[in-house]
């Protein structure tokens, strides 16, 4: 693999050596925003089963939505902001008072790629595909109360409705999310069949949008490269984006990444480890953006229908014979947020947020009451399991794990498992004990809670059924009032500590590395760059 890329490197340098003048050539460079991943761009269509991160960023390139987020401050630095939304081809929005209607006005200069105006009509087949086409869209538009085509309606060219049965909290947000695009439906619909009536197969691998970039070439797994549309203005600044190209390469090899970036054949990269990230901070030659996941979360959990996990005791147990610092420098070295040794001093959460830390910390003794509390004095065996694809943090992690364990009787077997294999286990609820993440995109408390803690569902990793989860979650979805909302949050965090379902332990940094002339990075709901924020000094 390195010397693949060296050779992608040297071959993109050599038709750099033939092309017309230096000047041009710098230009060129300068003009062109070259981003390398380990993973890869799988489809073009972002609301296909199995799209990678790297493909939602591509379709925030590709395509517009009504809305996208704003942004704000978190620490030095710059995160999209939840509750804050404001117009991409929409100029503008209003709520009506009840919170039931949503009226979005278009912007008269909207243009398809291919000249044509964005219409109503466009947005109504468009979210008409969210909702109903086998995909994605549909589930995570159901978070918000979108549900049904009969919901959008059309009140002239330039005027489109979406009404809802309850105040939902979550509806406007959902649409600023990957999924809900436009489409530039007569394109779209000219390629649909009897079979395919919303033109997926066709959109897989091609585009109909209105976004900042255009596709000029795209290689499933290896590369796509993408040109400005200079008709574009959806952006926060109303200007077209500052690349006039894009080229998105998929480099599987970490320390090749690293190494691209560093010698400046890349410009931007944020899927390194932690130590490579710290070690090309230390040398000072590029900019290293550190950003805590604030909508991501790292977990021990436990499968709550399983004895002896089915004792909350036993959870008590190991929640407080976790070697929380040390796992904590050996995965991360240090770079995230710690969930743990939490200060609520009245025992009660001190947020409505989600998550916050805990008041866990290392107590072997206490971690022993607990367990001749669940009638294990002496302890027992078990597995731990963690994903071939986080062996980097999990490794060292699950190796801290089973000695501190140990110290209380719990002999642990590590099972280091395919990533397939991992997701099919917690799928079928059969792993006992393990390590893995969830992520919101739209991180408020209700949504955390009813995506990840109710249910028999995939994202109920801990298998949990508690009816005051259940009941509290979906409410607190359609409450209007600020306090009260804060109140059921309160509530459902307490529930939480005191079931110990799963034990948050942390959330990482995502590590932006860039040349030093990069700018406008900001941290982004779906944990990828959108590039219409990056410019060049």
């Amino acid at each position: 693999m390195r010397a693949r890329a060296h050779h992608l490197v040297v071959a993109g340098a050599l038709t750099l050596t033939i092309a017309p003048p230096a000047t041009a050539f710098a230009q060129s460079r300068a003009e062109t925003l070259r981003y390398v991943t380990g993973a890869s761009v799988n489809t073009l269509d972002p609301t296909m089963p199995g799209t990678t991160r790297e493909a939602f960023a591509v379709s925030l390139a590709t395509y517009d939505r009504l809305v996208a987020f704003g942004r704000k401050k978190l620490g030095d630095s710059w995160v999209f902001d939840l509750d804050t939304v404001r117009g991409e081809l929409a100029k503008s929005y209003d709520v009506s008072p009840d919170g039931l209607t949503i009226t979005f006005h278009l912007r008269p200069d909207a243009k398809f790629q291919d000249g044509t105006p964005v219409t109503a009509d466009d947005v109504k087949w468009s979210l008409d595909r969210a909702v109903s086409a086998k995909s994605l869209a549909a589930p995570q538009l159901l978070t918000g109360s979108l549900t049904s085509p009969d919901q959008f309606k059309v009140i002239d060219p330039l005027t489109f409705e979406v009404t809802l049965p309850k105040p939902d909290r979550l509806a406007l947000p959902n649409l600023a999310t990957v999924y809900p695009v436009i489409f530039n439906a007569k394109v779209a619909k000219s390629h649909a069949t009897d079979q395919d009536p919303w033109a997926q197969e066709w959109l897989k691998a091609n585009t109909a949008g209105s976004g900042a970039y255009k596709v000029e070439t795209f290689r499933p797994g290896e590369q796509v490269s993408l040109r400005r549309n200079e008709a574009w203005t959806g952006g926060a600044s109303d200007k077209p984006a500052a690349f006039k190209r894009l080229i998105v390469q998929s480099i599987p090899d970490a320390a090749t990444r690293a190494n691209l970036v560093e010698r400046g054949d890349a410009d931007i990269v944020i899927d390194l480890q932690a130590n490579d990230a710290a070690a090309l901070q230390s040398r000072g030659k590029l900019k290293v953006v550190s950003t805590p996941q604030f909508n991501a979360v790292t977990l021990i959990s436990f499968n709550n229908t399983m004895p002896p996990f089915d004792n909350v005791e036993v959870r008590r147990a190991i929640a407080s014979a976790l070697p929380y610092d040390d796992m904590f420098k050996a995965a991360l070295f240090g770079r995230g947020t710690p969930l743990f040794d939490g200060s609520w001093p009245d025992g009660r959460p001190p947020s409505a947020g989600f998550p916050i830390p805990q008041p866990i910390h290392l107590d072997l003794a206490d971690a022993k009451k607990h367990l001749a509390a669940a009638g294990l004095p002496n302890g027992f065996e078990t597995t731990f399991s963690f994903s071939v694809g986080q062996a980097a943090t999990a490794e060292p992690m699950s190796a801290l794990i089973r000695e501190s364990l140990a110290k209380i009787g719990i002999k642990v077997e590590i099972r280091k498992l395919p990533d397939a294999q991992m997701s099919t286990l917690i799928s079928d609820k059969k792993v006992p004990f393990f390590t893995d993440g969830i992520v919101a995109w739209l991180p408020s408390n209700d949504y955390f809670y009813r995506n990840f803690y109710t249910g028999n569902q995939r994202w109920n990793y801990s298998s949990i059924m508690s009816p005051d989860i259940e009941r509290i979650a979906n409410t607190a979805r359609f409450e209007q009032d600020k306090a009260k909302y804060e109140a059921d949050a309160r509530e459902l965090n307490a529930i939480h500590f005191a079931e110990m379902p799963q034990i948050p332990i942390w959330q990482p940094n995502q590590d932006a590395v860039m040349q030093p002339s990069i700018k406008g990075y900001v941290y982004q709901f779906h944990r990828q760059v959108d590039y219409r924020d990056l410019s060049r000094d």
